[in-house]
């Protein structure tokens, strides 16, 4: 588990920031991979959902630093996983394996960052309901990774599976 006390609030706002714009690109990035048009729109539902978190952060930023400007770093300074998709070949469940793993990863983030807000309780009760709603994302992720290992398993050893009479 990482320390996020370490952290100043501007890094871990604009850590939470960068790391929700990436996801939404992410899904939707790999939204336009897929062709099951189900998880076509959950991809796009959960972009949808990250945006609106990075809508909320940007005010709370705003809130907490009036007289900044609000700058989104290139590299956080705040170590968040990352998801990786280096080729183009890589099991769409692997994939979604290493998103569940940043929406776990999220979800301990904001209840960590959550502290920071002791005494604004609202801030502190949204952060925690992000924490709540990244897990909901874990556990979405978590039924299409396990209906695409049934699928890429179904393609491995039945070739044809697909193709009709």
């Amino acid at each position: 588990m990482v320390d996020y006390s370490i952290y100043d609030l501007e890094d871990l706002l604009l850590a939470a920031l960068k790391s929700e714009v990436d996801s939404k690109n992410f899904y939707l990035k790999l939204a336009k991979r897929v062709n099951n048009y189900l998880l076509k729109d959950k991809l796009k539902f959960l972009a949808k959902e990250e945006e609106q978190h990075k809508v909320l952060i940007e005010e709370m930023f705003k809130q907490e630093y009036p007289r900044k400007d609000l700058t989104l770093p290139k590299e956080s300074s705040v170590p968040l996983p990352e998801i990786n998709i280096t080729d183009e070949d890589v099991p769409i469940s692997k994939i979604l394996g290493q998103a569940m793993e940043a929406e776990k990863a999220a979800h301990d983030f904001y209840l960590e960052l959550s502290k920071f807000f002791e005494k604004d309780v609202k801030i502190k009760n949204t952060l925690m309901y992000f924490a709540t709603m990244e897990m909901g994302h874990y556990k979405l992720l978590e039924v299409e990774k396990e209906s695409m290992e049934s699928y890429e398993i179904a393609d491995e050893y039945w070739p044809m599976m697909h193709i009709g009479p």
